[in-house]
């Protein structure tokens, strides 16, 4: 199996290939950018697979399917983890929300094994995409959660919740009055309920509010650890695959 890479995070792309020879994949080449991926396609036979980053360092990625007719299956490698993924029922046998999980990315090659060998072009409606990932759709998010307490339903309004975590496969709000909640969702199921510009996705067991930040430290091997205005039971460390993510979020 023919697979390439294409990240411009060069760590973020080691990384993947590291994953993939750790499930017997070999990905011999990386291309970082619109252009050298341009020049490697004009020049190179077309592999079975991309593991193609949507946001490139000189441009969208979509710019390399505009450009030349490309017979390859997708996988997306994305952090935009909610409107933009629609546009994307095309060649592309499925998305990796950053940071990439093992168990996701093994599933996704499993169906790319499994699917019924045929040759496409890649056919996307570019300019709908572009708008998506500028524009995001006018949608409702989660306003409040009812929660059973006892007896009782009680209402928690988003704007009181400073974190929301998983532990010991369960998933729990911490409000600014100190208080744990266990809610009925998993953080996954939470990616499209939660306003974007509001809650972040640190780590495959946080989500933080960013108003309830109160500081943000250097932390061992490139990641940042967050202090909260309450929350102090365990560290909030971001991943190092999402500080950049993490970074641009705050501005």
């Amino acid at each position: 199996m023919n697979v390439i890479i294409i990240e411009d995070e060069k760590p973020s792309a080691r990384r993947l290939q590291r994953m993939l020879k750790a499930l017997e994949v070999e990905a011999e080449t990386m291309l970082h950018s619109v252009e050298e991926s341009l020049d490697w396609f004009q020049n190179n036979k077309h592999p079975d697979l991309i593991f193609l980053d949507i946001q490139l360092s000189d441009g969208l990625s979509f710019e390399i399917f505009e450009t030349l007719d490309i017979n390859s299956a997708v996988i997306f490698t994305t952090a935009y983890d909610e409107y933009a993924l629609q546009a994307f029922k095309l060649n592309s046998i499925d998305y990796l929300l950053k940071p990439i999980d093992e168990d996701d990315l093994k599933t996704a090659l499993t169906k790319f094994k499994g699917r019924t060998p045929q040759k496409q072009s890649v056919t996307l409606d570019f300019n709908d995409i572009k708008k998506l990932l500028v524009n995001p759709i006018e949608r409702e998010y989660k306003k409040r959660f009812s929660v059973k307490v006892g007896q009782h339903l009680k209402l928690i309004n988003i704007e009181d919740i400073e974190c929301i975590y998983s532990e010991n496969k369960g998933t729990y709000a911490y409000t600014n009055e100190g208080r744990n909640y266990l809610l009925d969702l998993t953080l996954d199921q939470l990616e499209e309920e939660l306003e974007p510009h509001v809650f972040f996705r640190v780590s495959r067991k946080f989500y933080i509010n960013i108003n309830a930040i109160k500081d943000i430290i250097s932390y061992t091997n490139s990641r940042l650890q967050v202090k909260l205005s309450h929350f102090d039971e365990q560290e909030i460390i971001v991943a190092r695959e999402r500080v950049k993510d993490f970074k641009n979020w705050l501005e």
